[in-house]
């Protein structure tokens, strides 16, 4: 991650300083990698330099708006418990898939057998819709119930998905590290929200802010999604 030139203005600066954007973590948390980033610390708690916070989030925008112009895909990944509603309601707006319960190792290295795994719950969605499982017992149906369950918790949110996305959308890159190391190794640009623990060169568009705040977290989503659609609307 490289910081960028770009000019920001005041009113962003703001806003991002009313939903507690610059809190970072304390300094003995602190990623050596996010040190230029920062504007100074507070009773030893790492203060951001929202300035640069915003120049982050243009370059990011920038990509998403891009993405939606192409009529790509993104993957939304966010699975603290406490930011999932958030993830999955910009998610829907986005009409865009997303993780929000756990990280399924290989989802982007191993996507032939993902693929088998959403095609098999698109299938049995299906049979379960037409209701073509009454032909079997009781007990049998129920066991199609309980995969069926399982299927929607570790797949549900993407099972629209066709193909590779063409960037992921992070929330704490750190929590999200497997989906973050994977994006690497399939050369997936990550657009990731970060706060000051997390490292800032494991991600090719960082944005250095608050990750945990709620508020912070409904800002940036908001900014993620207005450029994508954006994008979209200009196809």
């Amino acid at each position: 991650m490289q910081k960028e030139t770009t000019t920001v203005s005041t009113e962003s600066i703001e806003a991002m300083f009313r939903v507690g954007a610059h809190f970072g973590y304390s300094r003995a948390r602190r990623h050596a990698s996010v040190r230029p980033y920062l504007y100074g610390s507070k009773n030893g708690v790492d203060i951001i330099d929202l300035e640069a916070t915003a120049k982050m989030l243009s370059a990011a925008t920038a990509l998403l708006t891009e993405i939606g112009k192409s009529g790509k895909t993104v993957l939304l990944v966010g699975t603290k418990p406490e930011i999932r509603d958030l993830v999955e309601e910009t998610a829907k707006e986005m009409d865009a898939p997303y993780v929000t319960r756990r990280w399924i190792g290989g989802t982007l290295t191993n996507w032939s057998e993902i693929k088998k795994r959403i095609a098999h719950l698109r299938s049995l969605t299906e049979k379960f819709t037409k209701g073509e499982l009454e032909k079997y017992t009781k007990k049998e149906r129920l066991l199609f119930e309980r995969e069926l369950e399982g299927l929607r918790e570790n797949f549900g949110g993407f099972a629209t998905i066709e193909g590779i996305p063409a960037a992921l959308i992070v929330i704490d890159p750190r929590q999200e590290a497997i989906a973050v190391e994977e994006a690497r190794k399939m050369r997936v640009p990550t657009v990731a929200l970060m706060n000051s623990d997390c490292d800032a060169a494991a991600v090719t568009h960082g944005i250095l802010a608050n990750d945990a705040a709620i508020g912070s977290v409904k800002y940036f989503l908001t900014a993620f999604r207005d450029a994508y659609l954006q994008g979209k609307k200009q196809r």
